[in-house]
């Protein structure tokens, strides 16, 4: 499915939880979104990482809020006091990136909130796929809501941005960071859902979901020659990455045999 975009009409206020910043935001169907800036610190590449992870939970039937993309105009700053928010507008003109708010919605809360072993073997094997450093204890990015878990926040994934060169050569990494994920402890089912997950991942979703990120966040990256290049690196890391047997599974495995 396409990924619909909306144009932002109202700076509602700040989210200030971590460095980059995010709003809610009104937009032009009346809807709140959450607004992830194109001109925070981290820049394109974690929006790119926010849709193609939030894309591919989604595609594992994970709850993932709406994603769209979002027109912004700098002249939204005319009206904010604060001049750190009116810059970070003004950086970031035209398609940023926007979930859907969940209004009432609770943060994630481990002793409260114990999803059973398949739904947290899901969000582990995911994570562990997608490299999301940030699914810790200290910070879930998982909300409750109407009694749903629902992951948020995946602009920390895809790590292998930051460490350069060709996607592809990090794509059997076993990614051992995997041992802080909060869920790790309730995922006894990797075995089980292993194969039935990669399976949902065929080329043509990941084509699907590729073909969806904008070219302009792409082109942010001078290693590839075309937008259509980098989506290419992308599909060949994914397909790399989910090929039996899966390093990143044998890791999940192994630290949480460790962890208990």
């Amino acid at each position: 499915m396409p990924i619909i975009t909306r144009t932002s009409t109202r700076y509602v206020t700040p989210l200030r939880e971590g460095g980059s910043l995010p709003a809610i935001v009104e937009a032009d169907d009346e809807g709140l979104y959450v607004l992830k800036f194109r001109g925070a610190g981290q820049g394109a590449n974690a929006l790119v990482a926010e849709l193609v992870a939030g894309e591919i939970a989604r595609a594992l039937s994970l709850n993932v809020p709406d994603i769209v993309l979002m027109d912004l105009h700098p002249d939204l700053a005319r009206s904010e006091p604060d001049p750190e928010i009116q810059a970070l507008i003004r950086a970031s003109e035209g398609l940023n990136l926007a979930l859907d708010f969940l209004p009432g919605a609770t943060t994630f809360d481990p002793v409260a909130d114990q999803p059973d072993a398949a739904t947290a073997s899901s969000i582990v094997w995911f994570d562990a796929l997608c490299s999301n450093v940030d699914r810790t204890a200290r910070n879930t990015n998982m909300l409750m809501w109407h009694r749903r878990l629902w992951l948020i926040d995946h602009g920390a994934a895809l790590f292998f941005h930051h460490a350069g060169g060709p996607y592809a050569a990090r794509a059997r990494d076993p990614f051992d960071r995997i041992r802080d994920h909060v869920l790790l402890s309730r995922a006894n089912a990797l075995d089980a859902v292993d194969a039935p997950l990669a399976a949902r991942l065929t080329p043509g979703v990941l084509a699907g979901i590729l073909a969806a990120v904008p070219d302009s966040w792409l082109a942010e990256d001078a290693t590839y020659a075309s937008p259509d290049a980098r989506r290419a690196a992308y599909a060949q890391y994914m397909q790399l990455r989910l090929a039996a047997p899966r390093p990143f599974v044998v890791e999940a495995q192994r630290a949480r045999t460790e962890h208990l």
